[in-house]
């Protein structure tokens, strides 16, 4: 498995993973899957600022992709970053998710971010997704229920927490 920085010749591989994710599953709390010019708009908004966006490919073909983003946009948040990691349907329990987590936190820590959230959407359904990031140290902070609708039903989103170098013991 070969990670990398995501490139836009990457973009309609990315946009068919998530497609999968937004029409089957409910990781995502879209409800009508983005087209590959809006892909390619977001991946270019997060790098242009900085943010890391990896790849995972095998044997030449992409199996997923992980970013980080801003948590929120007010200033005081600007060392926490929210974290998405998406894996091909047909590459599931490989390890493709738990190496992009991690060297996705590699990647924040290196930018000298120092939390890093997971906004985990439905709890029922996510176990794995849950169970990934436990295993790559991130603590479950919250729960909020019945925060979107989604294949007619509630769904929750479970949130997690992970601390990036020193995270909050001493100043930026």
């Amino acid at each position: 498995m070969q990670i990398r920085p995501a490139k836009t010749s990457d973009i309609p591989a990315i946009t068919r993973i998530y497609a999968h994710a937004v029409e089957h599953g409910t990781a995502s709390f879209e409800l009508t899957a983005p087209d590959e010019a809006e892909m390619a708009r977001r991946m270019a908004d997060l790098t242009g600022k900085g943010f890391p966006y990896i790849v995972a490919e095998i044997d030449g073909t992409l199996a997923g992709y992980a970013y980080a983003g801003p948590f929120r946009t007010r200033p005081a948040y600007r060392l926490t970053v929210e974290n998405s990691v998406y894996v091909a349907h047909d590459t599931h329990r490989r390890g493709v998710g738990r190496v992009l987590l991690d060297a996705l936190i590699a990647a924040c820590e290196a930018a000298g971010h120092r939390q890093m959230i997971a906004v985990i959407g439905d709890s029922t359904k996510q176990a794995a997704s849950i169970a990934l990031h436990a295993a790559a140290g991130f603590k479950h902070v919250g729960l909020l229920p019945d925060v979107g609708f989604k294949h007619g039903r509630w769904l929750d989103s479970v949130l997690m927490q992970r601390a990036i170098g020193d995270g909050g013991k001493s100043e930026p």
